[in-house]
């Protein structure tokens, strides 16, 4: 995003599951910030009820696929069908690709219905390489103006979450970054 603006995006794929998103939700209206939520369309159609909070507290949505293909494992037409099956639960205009791959056959037909959004900062708070405080030391040495940072409420990655999300949060705001949600 723009690189002269003192601010941050902060995203989460593969949710909504009740496990994690509410911790991340309440997390998040602690210090007042909306995110964007890519989400899983079979996760959406599991706990409605969480899709529903996500977008009531008003943070944005994006389309995470319906089961988190992978572009390359599937058939382009196959991956399309996903997402627009995913799209008619969440009604987004955002799009995100698993593991931040696409073909260029996908991209071509996705960018003419949705903003496609990567990153630049993964936290990789899903390995289980890394601790809680390496989370942290990614978002301390990573991030900059306009940083696309992405956090994942999953099951792999909640465990670290409880502590290097909050300290993300209290880090970024100390070195006064903005928050920003995807228009």
């Amino acid at each position: 995003m723009d690189p002269t603006e003192k601010a941050v995006y902060l995203t989460f794929d593969d949710g909504p599951i009740p496990e994690a998103t509410p911790f991340i939700l309440d997390t998040l209206k602690a210090f007042n910030i909306k995110a964007t939520f890519f989400m899983v369309g079979d996760n959406v159609r599991k706990y409605p009820e969480l899709f529903e909070r996500i977008k009531a507290d008003g943070h944005q949505v994006g389309n995470h696929t319906h089961n988190h293909l992978g572009a390359f494992k599937h058939w382009a037409s196959t991956y399309l069908i996903n997402v627009h099956k995913a799209n008619r639960l969440i009604h987004a205009h955002l799009f995100r690709p698993p593991h931040g791959i696409m073909r260029w056959s996908e991209y071509y037909w996705l960018r003419k219905k949705y903003r496609i959004i990567m990153w630049d900062l993964v936290t990789r708070d899903y390995s289980k390489w890394l601790t809680a405080e390496d989370v942290l030391d990614n978002v301390k040495r990573y991030a900059r103006n306009g940083s696309i940072i992405t956090f994942h409420d999953s099951l792999k990655s909640i465990d670290k979450l409880h502590y290097a999300l909050p300290e993300a949060i209290k880090w970024l705001r100390s070195e006064g970054y903005a928050f920003k949600i995807f228009d």
